[in-house]
């Protein structure tokens, strides 16, 4: 078997030839496209080393269905302060009233995809992912911000533990990577499931 090496035949064998090394060349392509081109290019745009995330844990997750906590609607959100606002109310400074006004106020779901922006100043109900000692960035919120000599220090919780981890009762402004300023609902379920199928396969 003859290739013709012209763009037209590159062409044609990429997207037109249903061989299994087509396939695999094609997936090469677009992985060195993501990974050199796609995720650099959003990383200068919104000033983080980690432009998207995905959501791995349960840790934000909020009770209601998909679309209550998408648009974080007042339903949604009570449902949620009811399960756990008193701990809000008993370690930190933080109302019912402060909470509504937060920024994806509706957590987020496993699988999630979350944009963060890296660039302006962190503020409490903010959620941020920044480096807690473990194998993948924590994706938090914040709820308390102090000021410590000149150092500022950053405190979180996840929407829907019952409490905080160690490892987030004194964050440094440097381990941050950036604040979730929207979300893609479940669209990240393509990436874990596939990770999923890497370690299954192993």
């Amino acid at each position: 078997m003859t290739f013709n090496w012209s763009l037209r035949g590159i062409w044609n064998f990429l997207w037109n030839d249903n061989s299994l090394l087509s396939w695999i060349i094609s997936l090469v392509i677009a992985f060195i496209i993501i990974k050199f081109i796609f995720f650099p290019i959003l990383s200068l745009i919104f000033g983080s080393l980690m432009p998207l995330v995905v959501v791995e844990s349960g840790s934000m997750h909020h009770s209601g269905n998909f679309v209550s906590n998408y648009f974080g609607t007042s339903g949604s959100f009570n449902l949620w302060w009811n399960e756990k606002g008193a701990w809000y109310e008993t370690h930190t400074n933080i109302t019912k009233e402060i909470a509504f006004n937060w920024r994806l106020r509706g957590g987020l779901e496993i699988g999630d995809i979350v944009f963060i922006y890296g660039r302006g100043k962190y503020r409490v109900g903010d959620i941020i992912v920044f480096n807690g000692g473990q194998n993948h960035p924590i994706i938090h919120r914040i709820i308390e911000v102090r000021k410590i000599g000149n150092e500022t220090i950053y405190m979180t919780k996840g929407d829907n533990n019952e409490g905080q981890l160690v490892q987030e009762l004194q964050i440094s402004k440097s381990q941050i990577l950036g604040k979730a300023i929207f979300k893609l609902p479940k669209l990240g379920w393509v990436k874990l499931g596939l990770v999923k199928f890497v370690i299954l396969i192993r």
